[in-house]
């Protein structure tokens, strides 16, 4: 069949609704079997219980009345509902379409108002949508759109306005294998893969609780340098007993999803790494049990059982770590277009900046601004829905471990 043959076909198209049972789609297929038909396209979904089935195929002009008549058979049969439509068409497969985007919308409650604003921005920018799919609904429902004809950068713009419109996450990838290839995931510590700060469970127990977090909340706000900010609060914990970092790596707490992340990622074959401007001391333990084996992070000088109120070494900054992110890429060997940086404050702004994918968790506004991407809901796990891996999978994963 030459190239023009297969662009201008006649065709049938079978849209298949009911309750769902099992045969069905077996008796479909046994039905169409004794004609001349290629298949050319297809896709099953059943929603609460409901099968609904399209089929594209390619066929004899000459066989339509006769498989139409035997699809309204089948239909009494089967005590389904079968719509069927013969044509002279141009096709076109989505399998063939170049440039495919990728837009997942995360959102705790999903509105309709959400999907509306997404496809009339896709509208707006001369996209089509090719299908639209369910990854997760819960604890955050996942919505993925493959679109053709647009911009990615121009599409991600106009969804950037429409997440914040409307209170949604939205991410746009490029499509392609590139999408499933190997990533480096970098991770922040202090509000990102844990709930806490570090340094102010250390300086709760040093009694100094109030002046680290105004401190704290300055530079994670950006109007004060981290390096200085550092500094000065570490310079708060002089004299605090060395067995306080035991009693605060107890007191830690993953966030929501920390671990499925992590353990997802991992068995698929990324690298998960972590960048913190906390401590060596407090969190080591910690990313050892999580099997992480890439991590920077500053040090406590220890002087005669007490912190001396200093750190050891250059400090952990916004510059570095986005130069851990490159170090570690080029250790595992991975372009920087396939890592992903995730964090929360100021201090992540050039690591989120710099990947192939920035995302901002439960992030300052101005993290938010400069990310690529956002979620907003507490469950860090979430982050697998933007990579497109679905919930279903991870628990079936799970469930064999």
């Amino acid at each position: 069949m030459s190239a023009n043959d297969e662009k201008d076909q006649y065709t049938g198209l079978i849209l298949l609704t009911g309750i769902d049972k099992p045969g069905i789609t077996a008796t479909l297929f046994e039905t169409l079997a004794p004609f001349a038909i290629t298949v050319i396209d297809i896709e099953q979904v059943v929603i609460r219980e409901r099968l609904i089935l399209t089929l594209l195929i390619a066929c004899n002009p000459a066989h339509a009345t006769a498989i139409d008549g035997d699809l309204v058979e089948l239909a009494t049969t089967l005590d389904v509902d079968i719509a069927t439509s013969f044509s002279h068409t141009a096709i076109t497969s989505i399998a063939a379409k170049s440039g495919l985007l990728h837009a997942v919308l995360l959102s705790p409650k999903l509105l309709p108002s959400a999907v509306a604003k997404v496809a009339h921005s896709v509208s707006a920018l001369g996209g089509n949508i090719e299908s639209i799919s369910r990854t997760a609904s819960y604890p955050v429902t996942a919505i993925e759109f493959i679109i053709s004809n647009t911009d990615q950068q121009k599409l991600k713009s106009a969804l950037a306005t429409v997440a914040s419109e409307v209170g949604v996450d939205i991410a746009v990838q490029p499509g392609g294998l590139m999408r499933h290839a190997r990533k480096l995931v970098l991770l922040d510590v202090d509000s990102t893969l844990i709930q806490q700060e570090v340094i102010e469970l250390l300086a709760t127990k040093a009694g100094v609780n109030a002046e680290v977090v105004k401190i704290t909340e300055a530079a994670m706000r950006g109007e004060i340098d981290f390096e200085q900010s550092l500094l000065a609060r570490v310079a708060l914990l002089s004299g605090l007993s060395e067995d306080a970092i035991e009693q605060v790596r107890l007191e830690i707490l993953l966030t929501p999803g920390a671990r499925t992340l992590i353990r997802t990622l991992q068995r698929l074959g990324h690298t998960v790494c972590v960048v913190s401007g906390g401590f060596h001391n407090v969190i080591d333990p910690l990313l050892k049990e999580l099997n992480i084996s890439h991590y920077r992070a500053n040090t406590l000088e220890i002087i005669d059982g007490k912190l001396s109120g200093k750190v050891v070494g250059a400090v952990i900054d916004r510059a570095a770590k986005a130069q851990a992110l490159r170090d570690f890429a080029a250790l595992e060997n991975i372009n920087i277009e396939q890592t992903i940086a995730i964090g929360d404050g100021a201090n992540d702004l050039d690591m989120i900046a710099i990947a192939g994918l920035g995302i901002a968790f439960n992030a300052k506004p101005a993290v938010k601004a400069a990310a690529d991407s956002s979620v907003s809901a507490p469950y860090l796990d979430s982050v697998l829905y933007l990579l497109g891996i679905a919930r279903e999978a991870i628990e079936e994963a799970d469930s064999h471990n």
